[in-house]
């Protein structure tokens, strides 16, 4: 038995709505993505710029505290030469006007 030539020509399936439809759905959700990397780095370079002020505003601080303490040791140094020596009413005189100052303050505070 011998087939018979006849002359078949490829002819492609037809397309389907269903596949428009996702390549739609596809490109909503490529632009849906899009729009997140976009919000989440926009994000990321905020907290970097918020981690570089704050850091900024740390050593700022750090740099002061280093000040305080520097004033407050040679302010205590002056205090314990002073009570070395032979005027030892200057302490007293000292640690009295403290308390009057602490205790105006306490007054002032706590009536008005």
């Amino acid at each position: 038995m011998r087939r018979s030539h006849t002359n078949y020509s490829y002819e492609p399936l037809p397309t389907t709505s269903s596949h428009d439809g996702l390549e739609d759905e596809n490109e909503r959700m490529t632009e849906h993505l899009k729009d997140k990397i976009y919000a989440l780095k926009s994000l990321s370079i905020d907290i970097g710029q918020e981690v570089q002020y704050q850091d900024k505003l740390l050593r700022g601080m750090d740099e002061d505290f280093e000040r305080t303490s520097g004033s407050l040791t040679n302010s205590v140094a002056r205090v314990l030469r002073l009570s070395k020596g032979s005027h030892t009413y200057y302490i007293l005189y000292l640690i009295l006007f403290s308390v009057v100052v602490f205790f105006i303050l306490w007054v002032t505070l706590k009536f008005f």
